[in-house]
């Protein structure tokens, strides 16, 4: 783990600076109390990791495997040792290729860490078993992705951002929680909120309200080598090895971008990584009957991969730039409601059981799913997809032979990147 501060002796007055408070509008006014989240999750939040760092116990962080998540695992990470909880006692989990923390195989790895406090970051959120089989544990989930308030593992603490738009990415949102509770944090994590944010809200992102003036950080550091970051940190879990503990362990030694602008296993895996999207690029897309999916009424761009699981498709959807430019950037498209609706009109009911708890999943503007490769194929008929724009949508007598899992997405020998 990088040097850090001497350790805070406990929060004197937790006052907003400007860099990581809400950026006040025209009129002068700050934005509203309920932004990034609700305030009482907030502070309950900062109440958590203060207890935790003054019990000085074992202390588990599960960060999601891309920027926005592993991003805001360093941020907690640093902040608890700020407070002055030991590095020795804190441990992650990484979850492996394909799981979610929910798992039977995840929950008895955290389980055997025997950790007294958890923190979940940037992994989505279900209603679900406590997050480890352990009595008496605290865990906290930090998140962003959509989630009703009752979708929550048993027994945890939450704070989302989902339900205060314009919605906070988790690094940001942790960034946000953990700021006020040690002077250092700015200086030591503020990048990483950036770094985090422009995984998840694209490399062009403008920094206006509600979301905090974070220019000083960009002037520092630069928007390219920022950018730059992003690429080689979500590159590892990109690679048929998925190494994602290698982006985690840089992430946590740099002390800005430049650190892991000098990796040399960062820039491997990005080399690998470019040179697998420049053969994929002459693929050409399918097309949905109704013309929302890869056509010229384009709403939604969905891509899969057959070849990361074996018997699963793992794919995953936006929304078209073109879409949100004909809506002015506004009331932009639901992929869930999008991707439910599409199984709905099954003619058999059961297909969205089938698809499994992973089905639409995320975000309203980012969603998809790790579902079994035959009710892939299913939902694929529904939509049409290689039918051709034209046609109308029958999902009854649509020539089944026309909607093979091979005709949506040439396999070149199963590829193991996603």
């Amino acid at each position: 783990m990088k040097r850090l501060a001497a350790p805070f002796t406990g929060p004197s007055t937790l006052k907003r600076a400007r860099i990581g408070s809400p950026a006040s509008d025209d009129s002068g006014e700050t934005q509203r109390a309920d932004w990034p989240a609700k305030m009482e999750e907030i502070e309950a939040a900062r109440r958590f990791i203060l207890e935790c760092a003054t019990a000085k116990t074992k202390t588990l962080i599960v960060p999601d495997k891309d920027a926005d998540g592993l991003a805001s695992g360093s941020i907690l990470q640093q902040t608890l040792v700020l407070l002055g909880l030991p590095s020795s006692l804190i441990t992650t989990h990484l979850v492996q290729r394909g799981n979610n923390i929910h798992d039977p195989s995840e929950r008895a790895a955290m389980a055997d860490l025997s950790p007294s406090y958890v923190f979940v970051l940037d992994q989505g959120s279900r209603r679900s078993l406590p997050v480890v089989d352990i009595p008496n544990h605290r865990a906290l989930i930090i998140d962003h992705h959509q989630a009703a308030e009752d979708e929550f593992p048993s027994g945890s603490q939450h704070v989302t951002a989902c339900n205060s738009p314009s919605v906070a990415k988790s690094a940001l949102l942790t960034y946000l929680i953990c700021h006020p509770l040690h002077p250092a944090i700015e200086e030591q994590c503020a990048w990483l909120a950036v770094l985090g944010t422009h995984g998840d809200l694209r490399t062009n992102f403008k920094w206006q309200p509600p979301f905090p003036d974070m220019g000083n950080v960009l002037k520092r550091y630069t928007r390219k080598r920022l950018n730059d970051a992003v690429s080689l940190i979500n590159a590892p879990r990109r690679t048929a090895a998925y190494n994602v503990p290698a982006a985690w362990e840089a992430l946590t030694q740099a002390t800005g971008p430049a650190d892991l602008l000098a990796n040399k296993v960062l820039f491997a895996a990005r080399s690998e990584v470019n040179a697998e999207v420049e053969r994929c690029t002459h693929v050409p897309p399918k097309f949905s009957t109704d013309g929302r999916v890869a056509s010229a009424k384009l709403e939604v761009v969905m891509a899969a991969n057959d070849g990361y699981l074996e018997g699963k498709v793992n794919f995953s959807c936006r929304v078209a730039k073109c879409a949100r430019e004909r809506r002015g950037g506004r009331g932009a498209v639901n992929i869930i409601e999008l991707l439910n609706g599409i199984v709905e009109v099954a003619e058999d009911p059961s297909l969205k059981e089938r698809l499994g708890e992973s089905f639409a999943r995320g975000h309203k503007e980012a969603s998809g799913g790790v579902v079994p490769t035959k009710e892939f194929e299913e939902m694929m008929a529904l939509m049409g997809v290689g039918a051709g724009s034209r046609k109308k949508l029958d999902p009854v007598t649509q020539d089944k032979k026309e909607n093979t899992i091979t005709n949506y997405f040439i396999k070149n020998g199963g590829s193991q990147r996603h």
